[in-house]
């Protein structure tokens, strides 16, 4: 089955809320949910898969790995983050076109100097806004399905060249090609609400909680102008905190068996992750004297 097409949600006016998926449990139990778009964040994947922070550490291929085990393991379609493009125009081509391989709905570019920061913490630095609007324009001629394939153009200006600057590059990277503009770091409501009216393509929202941005629902996001949000450190943190309570609790009873531990259902998560399919084979092609008692 066919999965749900960005362009057909943005072009009808849908808006557009995607919880960031951190590793693949947390995207095994985000089937559950039906939800039509996740994101691929780069810091939590990072994070999770490496035990590092999203300081340009992590490699194209280990951040296409992560991105292609996504695609295939979640029922959604995937945006995904993949940082500066990794290198230079012929990287971004590179990277387009294996992350379009992949999968992905939508690929995210950014327009920070090599290696990159996380775009809510200090240090970040910018390309020439020229060096950008190539990127691009490569990356829009790079995919193989322009329809389908999205490219989400980011600037991580406001803090550097401020909102004027972060604007200014935004309207820029529209021109150039890109199919949505991505603002980081907005720093008030005032600047996402002024930001929908002068941008021409539709923009997307980071609701990155702990971040700079204020945290707006989405109906909010809607009306202040903007056609779709991700929210990248909900998963990674619901599960940082679950498991610093978790380890609070155990070291406190010395057991897992306690009410103050919630635990997931195990039954429920071997069906999630696919064990249904594993034991229905093994019933399939066992030999009888392998099969349980009862099997026979």
């Amino acid at each position: 089955m066919a999965k749900p097409s960005l362009r057909a949600a943005l072009d009808s006016g849908v808006f557009v809320a995607a919880p960031g998926i951190h590793d693949m449990i947390t995207a095994v139990v985000a089937n559950q949910f039906g939800f039509d778009f996740v994101y691929a964040t780069g810091y939590w994947m990072t994070a999770s898969a490496y035990g590092l922070p999203d300081a340009g550490i992590a490699t194209y291929s280990q951040m296409l790995d992560r991105v292609a085990t996504l695609t295939r393991t979640v029922n959604s379609s995937v945006i995904a983050d993949a940082d500066t493009g990794y290198g230079g125009l012929l990287n971004v081509h590179h990277t387009v076109r294996g992350y379009e391989a992949a999968g992905v709905t939508a690929i995210q570019i950014e327009d920070q100097e090599f290696p990159k920061k996380c775009g809510h913490t200090p240090f970040k630095r910018i390309v020439p806004m020229i060096d950008m609007v190539e990127k691009i324009k490569v990356a829009c001629e790079a995919r193989t399905d322009p329809v389908e394939t999205l490219i989400i153009a980011r600037t991580d200006a406001r803090q550097s060249e401020g909102y004027e600057g972060a604007l200014k590059r935004g309207a820029a990277y529209a021109e150039a090609g890109a199919d949505i503009v991505f603002l980081e770091a907005l720093e008030s409501e005032e600047e996402m609400r002024s930001a929908s009216g002068r941008i021409s393509k539709p923009l997307l929202a980071n609701m990155a909680d702990g971040g700079k941005t204020p945290i707006r629902s989405a109906d909010e996001l809607k009306a202040l102008g903007f056609s779709l949000a991700i929210y990248p450190s909900m998963t990674g943190l619901a599960a940082a905190q679950a498991a610093h309570n978790a380890f609070s609790e155990f070291q406190k009873l010395g057991t897992s068996n306690a009410p103050s531990i919630p635990l997931f259902s195990f039954a429920t998560f071997n069906s999630l992750i696919g064990f249904e399919e594993v034991w229905a084979f093994e019933r399939r092609w066992a030999r009888d004297d392998a099969k349980p008692a009862g099997e026979r």
